[in-house]
């Protein structure tokens, strides 16, 4: 059983495009802020989407194994297309109304003296992220399948 979660290319795919996406997030912060920053392997947002990624990744696997008409497949590319609308709209919504909230609270919280705990702004992507993230995905999965023997 373990055996198979560790051979199983579609899983791998997922998991070594997320984390590629998160190290890429972490090299262009470390490029732009000239600082280095672990907390970048684990915040949301920004320069690529590592939940599309992980998806697209799951998707392409899904269609080079099972076929590109099968009823799996056809579920994947739905789960991708929801992740990347959330990621593009519902969460960087989100982040535009945490900014404000931060900006009222932090206005408040001066006239009064108190220290507010802000909420986290960086959440969504823009189209740019997201469509990197879905192309860091495909080219994922087309390297894993192509380049390593893997089980079928």
């Amino acid at each position: 059983m373990l055996r198979d979660l560790f051979t199983n290319i579609t899983l791998l795919a997922g998991i070594a495009s997320w984390l590629a996406a998160q190290f890429i997030k972490l090299f262009l912060f470390l490029w732009r802020e000239r600082k280095f920053d672990y907390g970048f392997l684990f915040r949301l947002g920004g320069m690529p989407s590592s939940h599309t990624s992980s998806a697209a990744a799951c998707a392409t696997s899904v269609g080079l194994r099972a076929g590109w008409n099968s009823p799996v497949f056809a579920v994947a590319v739905g789960l991708l297309a929801l992740i990347m609308i959330d990621a593009q709209s519902v969460r960087r919504a989100a982040g535009v109304q945490a900014r404000l909230l931060n900006q009222m609270a932090e206005e408040f919280y001066r006239n009064h003296k108190f220290s507010p705990e802000k909420l986290v702004e960086f959440l969504g992507h823009t189209r740019l992220e997201v469509l990197m993230g879905a192309l860091l995905g495909i080219g994922m999965a087309l390297l894993m399948h192509h380049v390593w023997p893997w089980p079928t």
